[in-house]
């Protein structure tokens, strides 16, 4: 972990390029994260970031790994540090790449991230560009599935705001941008029809339906969470949560 740590701001440190074939660690990072060791997947690319600081692929991966990461850790002052660090991985993405779907996806995530932990007024404030990031991403790229995710649990969240919550956000902004509990579903959909291998949507669009009072629909999208591989380290979790909430909802 303390390695990990070292690592999460190492891009913005002077660095001396060095021409080096990246091919043998990008493999090595990926070979590491399908095994489901995402800690040593992010110490592989970051690793690519010392040979080569603008590497679009690893600060996108590391960016990404450090919002998943940082979301299993215990305590908010240490998920906050790696949320913050996958912010800044993706501020430098779009350095490198602002038309990159993957950049800016990678941003909408570490936002959302960000948003999990903030008070009412911030998580209001970050509510506009998670949207925006996502909305590029889905733009420059309308085959990635990861941002139609994202603003499924988007609508999903800002649709459920209380009033106060809502005051805030109109004497702050006027308003937020419209969202609703429909547009929450097409998204998880879309998202599903893109990668029908991506568990979390599964258990995200689950709560949509259970929420929009379809109990049939959302207690069959818990039974594809369980019933589909593990395609990732947080997988697991998903799948333990699934079958928690199928015991509420049955």
């Amino acid at each position: 972990m303390i390695r990990i740590f070292s690592f999460l701001l190492f891009f913005a440190l002077p660095s001396i390029l060095r021409s080096q074939d990246l091919n043998p660690l990008l493999k090595e990072a990926r070979q590491q994260e399908s095994s489901f060791h995402e800690n040593e997947a992010f110490l592989k690319y970051a690793e690519m970031l010392r040979i080569q600081p603008n590497n679009l692929i690893a600060l996108c991966k590391c960016s990404e790994l450090s919002s998943r990461i940082g979301a299993r850790q215990t305590g908010k002052d240490k998920m906050q540090q790696y949320f913050i660090a996958a912010k800044n991985y993706a501020s430098a993405a779009l350095r490198v790449d602002p038309n990159s779907s993957d950049a800016n996806f990678v941003m909408s995530l570490a936002l959302g991230r960000l948003s999990l932990i903030a008070g009412t007024r911030e998580r209001i404030v970050l509510a506009r560009d998670i949207k925006k990031y996502a909305e590029i991403s889905i733009r420059l790229n309308p085959a990635n599935f990861k941002p139609y995710h994202v603003l499924g649990k988007w609508n999903f969240e800002v649709s459920n705001m209380n009033m106060a919550e809502k005051a805030i956000a109109k004497l702050i902004y006027g308003g937020l941008p419209a969202a609703s509990l429909k547009q929450s579903i097409y998204y998880f959909e879309k998202s599903s029809t893109l990668n029908p291998a991506f568990l979390l949507n599964y258990l995200e669009l689950a709560r949509a339906y259970h929420r929009d009072n379809k109990k049939e629909k959302a207690v069959e999208e818990l039974h594809s969470v369980l019933t589909l591989p593990s395609m990732i380290y947080d997988d697991t979790r998903v799948k333990a949560t699934a079958r928690d909430l199928l015991k509420d909802w049955q």
